[in-house]
């Protein structure tokens, strides 16, 4: 992985959100928060709970027990509810932002939100996500495709993945003693999936990480680059993690993410970013909650401070962190 480098402007802003009426009509411009302090979601959120078979496994609760900051957060449950062998089945609590207020797939946007893992902590070999940015598929599109970016846990332990679209993979590479496809600095450890025209490349993990964890991810690619800042992701039996993330999907190379997680740089992440088949949607979206395969426990995850705009000094707690040009 390669050291710092000079970021694009739009990243550096610190400039205060004011939307003028014309930039008031593109949701991209808007400045959206909620602390989930009252009995309902705040107007300036534009959240909602989405309502279907899968999130039938979920409850919600404004509660003010566990809390980071204000006088509430936010608990979500997903309980033991996939009938017996239902394939592909999944249980899912996740909040979701409102159709009209998505921003478009070819703009950067910063997402921040504060997570904490009740105990237990899962610690299972099991597919596990807490927050997860997506492509709008239309009616005409063909296939599932998986999110352009998603904070996952497997085995107790954090990660986060990048999806695009498949891209042939490199030459292989001499193997380590352990049998794991050695990656260059100019490559990125990724999981081959052609069978559905996609690829998922690792681009961050806790402190936890070890050398048998994540085994899917062993091939590599140089069409997404990681440039790591110094820092991990926080284990998630840490406590509140608030994190900072840029979101702009480019499937044609110019994607860019950055994530932040308590004021810490984790990682950027740079080149084919996101799905471009035919029939998906003209926005991308975010959705936060607890989402995993068919289980046979109680999940329970806490969410609060949510905060969206296009400027990275409203979401990042300490703004002089905000990267520079």
């Amino acid at each position: 992985m390669n050291a710092k480098y000079a970021l694009p402007a739009i990243l550096a802003c610190t400039c205060p959100s004011i939307a003028t009426p014309a930039l008031a009509e593109d949701p991209a411009q808007l400045v959206l928060r909620d602390g989930f302090d009252g009995k309902d979601f705040a107007p300036s959120g534009h959240l909602y709970y989405r309502e279907n078979f899968e999130q039938k496994a979920g409850s919600i609760e404004f509660q003010s027990d566990v809390k980071r900051s204000g006088t509430g957060a936010l608990r979500l449950s997903v309980k033991p509810f996939c009938p017996p062998g239902k394939a592909n089945c999944s249980e899912r609590a996740e909040i979701w932002e409102h159709t009209k207020y998505r921003v478009s797939y070819d703009q950067g946007v910063w997402y921040g939100f504060a997570v904490k893992f009740a105990d237990p902590v899962p610690s299972g070999d099991h597919r596990y996500l807490i927050a997860q940015w997506k492509r709008e598929i239309g009616p005409n599109a063909e296939g599932d495709f998986s999110p352009f970016l998603a904070l996952r846990l497997n085995n107790g332990k954090l990660f986060a993945t990048v999806e695009t679209n498949y891209v042939a993979p490199v030459p292989e590479k001499d193997k380590h003693e352990d049998g794991g496809k050695a990656c260059d600095e100019s490559e990125t450890p990724v999981w081959f999936r052609p069978d559905t025209n996609q690829m998922r490349a690792l681009v961050a993990t806790d402190g936890n990480w070890a050398a048998g964890d994540g085994e899917e991810f062993a091939g590599c690619t140089s069409a997404i680059k990681v440039t790591n800042r110094g820092n991990q992701l926080p284990a998630p039996a840490s406590g509140w993690i608030d994190f900072a993330i840029y979101s702009k999907p480019g499937p044609d190379g110019s994607g860019h993410i950055e994530i932040f997680a308590n004021n810490k740089w984790i990682v950027s992440v740079t080149g084919r970013i996101g799905h471009a088949d035919h029939g998906l949607g003209k926005n991308q979206y975010f959705k936060f909650g607890p989402y995993r395969a068919a289980d046979t426990t109680l999940w329970t995850l806490y969410y609060d401070d949510f905060r969206r705009s296009p400027h990275c000094a409203d979401v990042l707690a300490d703004p002089s962190l905000c990267p520079m040009k």
